[in-house]
Formats: structure tokens, C-alpha cells, sequence
């Protein structure tokens, strides 16, 4: 049966390409009056337009509901790393995944068996799930990260493997919440998307130039490294001896250094940043 992973989503990294930047309707499979075909040229008139990786993630997720798809998620990593060390600061730690899952897959370590990453540095075009999880080379171990990411709602999907200069790579994913394999064409239009997606944001990271990590404080990099080992705001308190408020405070702090939302991003980030090491 079908087990949905997560893959890990480090930090955007020196990803420049020579692909081009444009789709030509002639490059998806479409029939007459095929209202996907007319969403996917609207994604593509609407991506023309923004300049912030979190709109275009916004476009791109809407897209992926036309196929059923509400989880996705994107990251790149380095040439034989399992969590990268960036050579920027890019905003390309993306993902709407539950967030217990989230916090699980930290928790448990999972980025450092996740077979979707494994299979992603061997594969070029998009894959289904369920093709990893009944490869006879995926262990038992492996596939418990499917198993346990089905228990969250994430039951089946595909992987784009999205490779670039210098051996490094991009994963987007988009899952379902229903044990069914995705139709061929729905996989081409989502690996299309996941492409356009790819090569915006790369744009994007190649015209910001380099930046400096966020500075943290040693107490913000404590309360951050324990929120990535899956840790409650009250658990990282008794663990350093200071009180729930304080703890989400010095998270708040982090969260707006790192410009993001979520705490368990912002964990992600400074991983992928090197700020932390797990």
C-alpha cells in the first residue's frame, strides 16, 4: 500500500540553470476545452508577475488543489548532504505540511533516512511515492517514515527531483490525503509546475546576492536547537531552566530574524544555515 514521506527542505543553495524560464503550451498533454490545461496557462501568466517566493508558493499551491494535492513542499541540498550547509541565505525553506508532522520528522531524525531524498539524487523525473516504498531496495526502515506520515495525513503523492549545476538539487513535493495513485498526465502537470516554481525561485536567489546569516543569541540558538529536536515551548523551559514565557519569546526573536512564520521553520532554516547542528 502507498506511504507518503516528507522530504527534508534545506535551504536553497547556488542554484543557477540554464533551463529557460518559459512554457510553451505545446509541452503539457492537453485535449480541447481541458480546464487543467487553462489553469496551468493561468499559473504560468500569474507567476510572470511576482517577485517573492512566498507568493509564487501560494500560486503553486492552489494550483496543486485543481489534483486533490493540499500538502507540498520544496527545498534543495548540497551534493551528498542529507541537510545542507548553504552557501546563501535564500527564503527557500517552503512547505504547508501539518505541523505535528513536521515536528515529528525533526524529532525523530527522519531527514537522515528519508528514502525520497535517496531516491531523488538518483532519479531525474518525477516519481510516485509508492514506487519508493515497494522498491525492493527501500528497508523496513525507510518505509516507517511513509507509514508514520500516513498516521499525519499525508497518505500518498509524488517527488519532483529538480537538479542543478555542481550537483546540487531541489525536491518539491505534493501529497494527498487519500491512498490513490496520481494519473500520468496530473504527474506532468505537477512536474511542470514544480519546474516553472523552481527556476522563478532560483532567479530570485541569483539576483539577491549573498547574505550573512541571521545573528542569534546563544540563548535564541538554544530554544531554536531544542524546538528542532521536537521539543515543547515548556519542555525547552525545564530543559534550560527559564520560564514558558521566556522561551517563546526568544523564539519570537528568532522567527522575525528569520523572517518566517513557524517556529518549526524557522528550526529548518537554522539547520540548513548551519546555524545549529542536530
Amino acid at each position: 500500500m502507498e506511504r507518503p514521506p516528507m522530504t527534508a527542505v534545506p535551504q536553497l543553495g547556488g542554484l543557477a540553470t540554464k533551463m529557460s524560464d518559459q512554457f510553451c503550451p505545446s509541452h503539457f498533454p492537453a485535449t480541447t476545452g481541458d480546464a487543467i490545461a487553462v489553469e496551468f496557462g493561468r499559473l504560468l501568466d500569474q507567476t510572470d508577475g511576482v517577485a517573492q517566493s512566498d507568493q509564487l508558493f501560494d500560486l503553486l499551491s492552489a494550483f496543486a488543489l485543481n489534483f486533490d494535492c493540499p500538502w507540498i513542499s520544496y527545498g534543495s541540498l548540497l551534493p551528498d548532504q542529507r541537510v545542507s550547509k548553504p552557501v546563501r541565505r535564500d527564503p527557500e525553506v517552503m512547505l504547508n505540511y501539518p505541523d505535528e508532522w513536521q515536528k515529528r520528522y525533526f524529532e525523530m531524525s527522519y531527514y537522515r533516512i528519508d528514502p525520497i531524498i535517496k531516491t531523488s539524487r538518483k532519479r531525474v523525473g518525477a516519481f510516485r511515492w509508492s514506487e519508493v516504498y515497494n522498491d525492493a531496495s527501500t528497508t523496513e526502515t525507510e518505509r516507517r517514515v511513509f507509514d508514520e506520515a500516513a498516521t499525519f495525513g499525508l497518505r500518498s503523492g509524488i517527488s519532483v527531483p529538480l537538479h542543478g549545476p555542481d550537483g546540487n538539487f531541489a525536491i518539491m513535493s505534493f501529497a494527498q490525503h487519500r491512498d490513490r495513485e496520481l494519473q500520468n498526465r496530473t504527474v506532468t502537470y505537477l512536474e511542470l509546475a514544480a519546474l516553472r516554481f523552481h527556476l522563478r525561485v532560483a532567479k530570485f536567489a541569483n539576483s539577491s546576492g549573498r547574505e550573512e546569516a541571521p545573528g542569534l543569541s546563544l540563548r535564541e540558538r538554544e530554544c531554536i536547537f531544542w524546538t528542532a529536536r521536537g521539543k515543547s515551548s515548556w519542555e525547552i523551559g525545564k530543559i534550560l531552566g527559564i520560564s514558558l514565557n521566556t522561551v517563546n519569546f526568544h523564539l519570537k526573536n528568532v522567527m522575525r530574524k528569520m523572517d518566517t512564520a513557524s517556529r518549526t521553520v524557522a528550526a529548518i532554516q537554522a539547520v540548513n544555515l548551519g546555524i545549529i547542528e542536530l
